[in-house]
């Protein structure tokens, strides 16, 4: 049996030279893991506006500078997930978490203090490296 494929943007967004990491909420699938913020691109979306609606959905931000950066598949038991990053520069509007997320800077330089999805752990590494 073939597993479904989620195709899914995230967005590493940058603020002085650190990057935003997002807690995903409890009681929600994968609870307590952090994450880039983004989503599933929904039919007929390009991967640039389902970035801009999934910002406004869960963060209540506008992407206005962003650039596709690059893709990876990761397997998950129940499903895989290709992923495509973009990094984000410029946004308009404050950061809010709308969904309940915690959200925290993270210095790419410093040790990595969070637990952060399998799916995302490569990004992260090429980010401290």
């Amino acid at each position: 049996m073939t597993k479904p494929v989620l195709e899914v943007v995230a967005g590493i967004v940058w603020r002085g030279g650190e990057y935003l990491a997002v807690r995903r909420p409890d009681g929600g699938p994968m609870a307590g893991w952090w994450e880039f913020p983004g989503g599933k691109v929904e039919p007929g979306e390009t991967r640039e506006q389902a970035l801009v609606r999934e910002f406004r959905e869960e963060l209540d931000v506008t992407p206005l500078e962003f650039e596709y950066w690059r893709d990876l598949r990761h397997e998950y038991d129940e499903f895989s997930v290709h992923l495509h990053f973009f990094h984000i520069r410029q946004y308009s509007g404050g950061l809010k978490g709308l969904e309940n997320q915690l959200m925290a800077w993270v210095d790419p330089s410093g040790p990595l203090q969070l637990d952060f999805l399998p799916a995302d752990t490569v990004i992260v590494e090429a980010l401290h490296s």
